[in-house]
């Protein structure tokens, strides 16, 4: 049998077997085990409805509190937001959290690149798996499910779009039992290494070829070019290939955690945004020197203070001891841009059988053979004359008769009417929101490739933005609005897509949806297509800051009420 296919099939049984065993936990009522000190930290739950959407989806789970550590700064990173959530924790807790063993996991910021992840986070992903379906918190836990019965009491940090697959012997299990930090640790190509962490492992005594290696990193790199990768000597060999070990998921004891509250008081109150990776981590190690706090040519906003703050993280952090777990049988995975999405979930022949991934996931739904192997759908409702082209993924949506979707595209959220089509490589996502004290809906539509981060100084330059590869003066233009008067929301020193407000608030959900299509498609052919005169233009940033979740979250309780009593009747 081919190793790579072996391999897959071992990793399915694997996951299968981490998943059952997470599904028995989670289900067995007044349990008292070694996961019941583990408490969950999420980085964004601002919302106390969503807090309470995940309290109902894990209502047996009696181990895990829920807190809302973010400040009232919205900008102060993953770093920033591992030191709030440390530091609500030892507020609440004291001297018992010495005894604690804690996961946190990044929920995913605004997901810039990921818009239909930016209502609920990136850590309520929609998986294409199980019935009813996994979501990325519930594949996180199970495949952390063993973790802390090998684990001193300390924090686990890890983010919420990637996925960790690896083996180790049977015997064997991955242990969290030494001072400081220890991070896992993955073999992957240069050009990996180039937008990721890398270690700089120190020598081994005794090297030996394993699935599990525990060592020391004496520096770790940031993004690294691939000369600097060799300049540091990052770079292994094995079998004539070159690779290094990157960076996922990290843990740190108490003691460092009380460190770590120490130098939060130092930087407090943060007034730029850290990264609880590049910027803790790079400090660490024995190689490590105070040269990288200077370096910003990874940061996507430039904000007065981060240098500085850098230095003083380096200062505390100086010393502390960097351990890295090698997982040499092991495969990263990140789902955090909509071409990774749609890559993952319909072209990833590896990921769908290591995983068990699905074509039609808790859906009622009619797939062409050609189809079932090449498109997602989840959550969803699609009439049989639908025809979902290759590449594409539905989820949480009711397609009405003779919907056609091209390929490469995103649909979430929406209730598509019937004979309507939507292009190849779009990106469209519907939301409820309130507005003036009305409740409406608004359904944003981008190209799967553009940039909604890209940002000029003022609206004058909005020329420089770019919808369906038409310029946004241009895109206004067709559809009756004067450039000079287009809004954009929030810091207007910073003109995105994200914060252009163009997009009509309706009454309901399918007539929000017709007009965004009819939008984009004067976009396609050229010709004008007239707003409602008076209509309300939003942003998506703007409609995430007002969004209406108990409507959202009732949209998909009617799709899950109505797959069930189809599935139900035709199992009879």
């Amino acid at each position: 049998m081919n190793s790579g296919i072996l391999w897959s099939l071992l990793q399915w049984m694997r996951t299968r077997s981490l998943l059952m065993k997470f599904r028995s936990l989670r289900n067995w009522r007044g349990m008292n085990c070694h996961v019941a000190s583990i408490i969950m930290s999420l980085q964004i739950l601002q919302d106390a409805r969503l807090v309470r959407y995940i309290k109902i989806c894990f209502k047996n789970c009696i181990s895990c509190k829920f807190l809302r550590p973010v400040s009232s700064s919205d900008h102060t990173g993953n770093g920033g937001s591992t030191l709030h959530s440390l530091q609500c924790l030892h507020d609440k807790y004291g001297k018992s959290l010495s005894g604690f063993k804690v996961i946190l996991i990044h929920a995913g910021g605004f997901s810039q690149r990921l818009p239909n992840a930016s209502a609920l986070g990136k850590l309520l992903t929609a998986l294409p798996l199980g019935n009813p379906l996994y979501q990325m918190l519930e594949l996180k836990l199970a495949m952390y499910v063993d973790f802390p019965s090998h684990m001193k009491p300390g924090m686990l940090v890890t983010c919420a779009d990637d996925i960790e697959l690896y083996s180790v012997p049977a015997q064997e299990n991955v242990v969290f039992d030494k001072s400081g930090f220890t991070a896992l640790a993955h073999p992957s190509p240069l050009s990996v290494g180039a937008t990721h962490g890398v270690f700089v492992l120190e020598r081994a005594e005794m090297p030996r070829i394993c699935d599990m290696e525990y060592r020391t990193c004496s520096q770790f790199l940031h993004k690294p070019s691939i000369e600097k990768m060799f300049k540091c000597n990052a770079v292994c060999k094995r079998e004539g290939k070159e690779f290094v070990y990157t960076d996922s998921t990290y843990y740190f004891d108490y003691g460092t955690s009380m460190t770590l509250l120490t130098l939060f008081s130092e930087i407090s109150p943060l007034t730029c945004e850290i990264d609880a990776y590049g910027d803790f981590l790079q400090a660490l190690g024995q190689r490590a020197t105070v040269d990288y706090t200077e370096n910003t040519a990874n940061v996507t906003k430039k904000e007065n203070g981060l240098v500085e703050i850098r230095r003083k993280i380096f200062h505390r952090l100086k010393g502390t001891a960097l351990n890295v777990i090698l997982l040499n049988n092991s495969k990263f995975y990140h789902v955090g841009t909509t071409e990774e999405y749609l890559f993952h979930f319909t072209a990833d022949p590896c990921l769908r059988a290591e995983l068990g991934l699905l074509s039609a996931a808790f859906s009622v739904c009619d797939l062409e053979r050609s189809e079932k192997t090449r498109v997602c759908v989840t959550h969803s409702i699609l009439h049989p004359s639908v025809t979902v082209s290759q590449g594409s993924v539905v989820e949480y949506s009711r397609l009405d008769a003779r919907v056609k979707v091209g390929s490469r595209s995103i649909i979430s959220g929406c209730w598509i009417g019937t004979d309507l089509s939507v292009p190849s490589d779009t990106f469209i996502h519907s939301l409820a929101v309130n507005l003036d004290g009305k409740m409406g809906f608004v359904t944003v539509v981008f190209g799967v490739r553009d940039d909604l981060k890209k940002s000029v100084s003022s609206p004058a330059h909005m020329k420089a933005l770019s919808l369906f590869e038409v310029n946004l003066e241009d895109c206004v233009g067709l559809w009756g609005l004067f450039p000079e008067k287009v809004r954009f929301s929030g810091d207007t020193t910073m003109c995105s897509l994200w914060n252009a407000c163009i997009f009509p608030v309706c009454s309901n959900l399918k007539d929000s949806f017709v007009m965004s299509l009819g939008m984009l498609k004067a976009l396609d052919s050229g010709t004008n297509f007239t707003l409602l005169k008076n209509a309300t233009l939003t942003s998506l940033q703007e409609t995430l800051q007002n969004k209406n979740l108990e409507e959202m979250l009732k949209f998909r309780k009617k799709l899950y009420e109505d797959i069930l009593r189809v599935n139900l009747s035709n199992s009879v």
